[in-house]
C-alpha cells in the first residue's frame, strides 16, 4: 500500500519559511544598519568633539550614556577615531580610555552578533572568491592573532571588520578577547590626543599623534603584503 502524499505546506508555513530565510535576514541587517546610519548623520556625533555634553548629564550618568552611545554607534559605521578623541575631550585620557574601550567593545560585540544572526548563513556560500575563502580561513583557523592584528593596525574600518568577522567561524570568546586586548595602544593614543588637543604642542599630545601616525604607516604596509599573500592562495 504505497505511503499517502505529505500534505502541501500551508501559506502560513511558506511565509514563516521566506520571513526566516537567509536572505530575508540579510535584508533585515542592511536595513537597520541603513536606518541607525541615518539616525546617526541626523545627530552629528562629531559635535562631541567640541567636548560639550548636555546639561542634564554629568559624572557617572555621563559615562554609561557615552559608552553605550559609542557602541551603538560604531555599529552604523562611525569612525571609531572620531568617538575616541571625542572621549578624550570630554573625560579626559584616563577614563576616555575606559570609556572607549568599553564602548569599543560593546559595539564589536553587537556587530558580531547582528553579522553573525541576520547575515552569516547568507554570505557565507558567497566565498567563493579566492581572495576570500583565504581571509576566511585565516580568521576561521587563526583567530585570535588575525584579529589582534586587526585590531593594533589603525585605519581598517572598524564596524566593517566586525562584520566581516561574523561571517567567518570565529568563536565569540576569541573575537572579544582579541578586540579588548588589540584596541588598547590606539584608543589610548587618541583619548590622550582628544585630552590635549587643546595644547598641541605638549609631549603628550605630540607622542600620541606620532604613534598614530606610525602605526598607520605600519597598517599600509601589511595591508600590502597581505593583498599580495592573499592574491598567491
Amino acid at each position: 500500500m504505497p505511503a499517502p502524499a505529505a500534505p502541501p505546506d500551508g501559506l502560513a508555513a511558506r511565509c514563516t519559511r521566506a520571513l526566516f530565510s537567509p536572505w530575508s535576514r540579510l535584508a533585515l541587517l542592511l536595513l537597520l544598519l541603513v536606518t541607525a546610519a541615518a539616525t546617526v548623520l541626523l545627530w552629528h556625533p562629531q559635535r562631541l568633539l567640541t567636548g560639550e555634553l548636555p546639561a542634564q548629564l554629568s559624572g557617572p550618568t555621563a559615562l554609561v550614556v557615552f559608552t553605550l552611545a559609542y557602541g551603538v554607534c560604531t555599529t552604523a559605521f562611525v569612525p571609531r577615531p572620531v568617538l575616541n578623541l571625542a572621549a578624550g575631550a570630554l573625560f579626559g585620557s584616563q577614563a576616555g580610555l575606559v570609556t572607549s574601550l568599553t564602548g569599543t567593545v560593546l559595539g564589536a560585540g553587537l556587530a558580531f552578533g547582528l553579522g553573525r544572526l541576520l547575515g552569516q548563513d547568507a554570505l557565507r556560500p558567497l566565498l567563493r572568491h579566492r581572495w576570500l575563502t583565504a581571509a576566511d580561513r585565516q580568521l576561521s583557523q587563526h583567530g585570535f592573532r588575525s584579529m589582534l592584528v586587526i585590531r593594533l593596525l589603525p585605519g581598517l574600518p572598524f564596524a566593517a571588520m566586525n562584520y566581516s568577522a561574523a561571517v567567518s567561524r570565529m568563536r565569540w570568546g576569541t573575537y572579544l578577547l582579541a578586540t579588548a586586548v588589540g584596541s588598547v595602544p590606539n584608543t589610548a593614543a587618541y583619548a590622550v590626543a582628544g585630552a590635549r588637543a587643546s595644547a598641541p604642542t605638549s609631549p603628550a599630545f605630540l607622542l600620541s599623534m606620532g604613534f598614530i601616525v606610525v602605526s598607520g604607516l605600519a597598517a599600509l604596509i601589511i595591508a600590502w603584503y597581505k593583498r599580495k599573500a592573499f592574491r598567491g592562495n
